[in-house]
């Protein structure tokens, strides 16, 4: 790609249809995606890519999202995607709501899953990262980097979940994710994203002003289980969108591991109002 580096990516369905752009999180790839890829493809051309830097993706030439979102950027034009569903968790939500902002006119739908775009997502275990953007110094950024470990990969996957829900988790996940993060460079550009992480949040005045101003169909899928968002990030997504639909499930942070079936049914029904119920701005169906 002319932005620098190849960007893997997994492709599905009919191109001629809305595209479903799905973007994962830390420290995961397109796997996360593994078991909604094929059902979701007879009703919309699934689009899964690996970020930059993540997965089977080259490094991308700058560590920011706003390098990641141009890339993803790229590769629709490449792929021709016009119109198109978000669907945005942890990290791909800086990724997905600056494709947004940039192209408000192409969007048919958001969906959210355990993905931050307000201040109320921080609880009290994100206090090393939030020293660490109001002091980006060495001892900072070791406290605030200090799960990007084979356990605390692990963590992602299985923090704050019920014994009997954890249970359920193929640990090929985790592995595979500390595999990846081990490549060359991969580390510093997690430590780099985490900084930049920092300059997003203090971008939540764009994505407040761009959801107020277009009110985008929405519907969101939350693991109540969640370990590093807090739940009360809910509320604050359905006060911007009060038309948004909301699923909380008895799942953690990445509940596609777990409730990945359930999760289709809701997807397949989301898109396939789409266009017919634009007027609608998600509501009730």
């Amino acid at each position: 790609m002319s932005s620098g580096g190849e960007v893997a990516v997994r492709t599905a369905g009919d191109a001629s249809k809305h595209a479903l752009v799905l973007l994962h999180g830390f420290p995961s790839s397109s796997r996360t995606f593994r078991d909604v890829i094929a059902p979701l493809s007879g009703s919309v051309y699934v689009v899964a890519p690996d970020l930059p830097g993540f997965g089977a993706s080259d490094l991308p030439p700058e560590p920011s999202f706003d390098t990641l979102s141009s890339s993803v950027e790229e590769l629709l034009s490449h792929l021709n995607v016009g119109r198109r569903f978000l669907y945005l968790h942890d990290f791909g939500a800086p990724v997905a709501l600056q494709l947004a902002i940039r192209a408000p006119e192409l969007v048919e739908g958001l969906i959210v899953q355990n993905a931050n775009a307000h201040r109320s997502g921080f609880g009290p275990q994100w206090a090393d990262t939030l020293d660490f953007w109001a002091a980006p110094n060495a001892a900072n950024e070791k406290a605030a980097t200090a799960h990007m470990t084979l356990e605390g990969t692990r963590n992602q996957y299985v923090a704050g979940l019920p014994a009997e829900i954890a249970a359920q988790i193929n640990p090929g996940g985790w592995i595979e994710d500390w595999r990846a993060m081990c490549l060359p460079g991969r580390l510093d550009l997690q430590k780099a994203l985490l900084a930049d992480y920092g300059r997003y949040v203090d971008r939540f005045g764009e994505v407040a002003d761009y959801l107020a101003k277009h009110q985008p169909r929405a519907m969101l899928l939350w693991g109540r289980h969640d370990a590093f968002f807090d739940i009360a990030e809910v509320q604050s997504w359905l006060m911007d969108l009060p038309r948004m639909e909301a699923h909380i499930f008895d799942a953690g942070h990445f509940l596609l591991e777990t409730h990945a079936l359930r999760a289709v049914e809701l997807m397949l029904e989301f898109v396939a109002g789409g266009s017919a119920n634009r007027a609608g701005r998600g509501g009730p169906r």
